[in-house]
């Protein structure tokens, strides 16, 4: 994992036109899982809690607004998405976002939508089950997209390398650097969002801190 210096942090939270922006979830998560077998749900939601236990996110069965909140959708094949209700309506140019990942090849996409106040309240994740995917265990790949759903990361944040850390054979945990990110963006006397750059001063502060009691 790069040095998690003030540049660093920064750069986490600047998406690629320049533009810096930061948010973190304003209210517990509700997940659900579609999709995958009984064996995996169990893992994947466990997984899930772990990971969100970072941001001291609490998991609850049902928002009271939504219903669920942080959806997992799994799949061979993204056209097979056409044949799950509702999902149109919660993902906007839905055809067109479905023929843009066919035409790139993807296997991931994650989308998120907001409160009034900015805060997340939504994140929908599509996840096509390709050989890379598949190759992945279940605790990982849930540790992985939970991860990039805790906080509304730079569209470049991982790209050049992942947020987890490999900690045995076939282990992983939330790279110690980015779980302090996670913890310091949770910090309760910070705002929800921010689009000024000073916010990475902050974070990396707070995150300095807990990066320190790691050892």
């Amino acid at each position: 994992m790069t040095e998690m210096t003030l540049e660093r942090v920064a750069s986490l939270f600047t998406r690629s036109d320049g533009a810096f922006r930061f948010a973190r979830w304003g209210r517990p998560l509700a997940p659900v899982v579609f999709g995958t077998d009984d064996a995996s749900l169990g893992i994947l939601k466990d997984a899930i809690r772990v990971t969100a236990s970072l941001a001291d996110l609490a998991l609850v069965d049902t928002d009271p607004e939504l219903g669920a909140n942080f959806l997992f959708f799994f799949c061979e094949d993204w056209g097979e998405l056409r044949e799950v209700p509702n999902l149109d309506r919660l993902l906007p140019e839905f055809e067109a976002l479905l023929d843009r990942l066919s035409q790139a090849g993807a296997n991931q996409y994650r989308s998120f939508a907001f409160e009034p106040s900015g805060a997340i309240r939504l994140c929908v994740v599509l996840l096509k089950m390709d050989a890379e995917l598949i190759a992945v265990p279940a605790q990982t790949l849930a540790q992985l997209q939970t991860a990039q759903s805790l906080l509304l990361w730079s569209d470049t944040a991982f790209r050049a390398e992942s947020p987890l850390a490999k900690v045995g054979e076939g282990q992983t945990i939330v790279a110690p650097e980015i779980a302090a990110i996670i913890r310091a963006a949770y910090d309760k006397v910070l705002p929800d969002i921010s689009d000024d750059p000073a916010h990475a001063h902050r974070l990396a502060a707070r995150a300095g801190l807990l990066l320190g009691d790691l050892g």
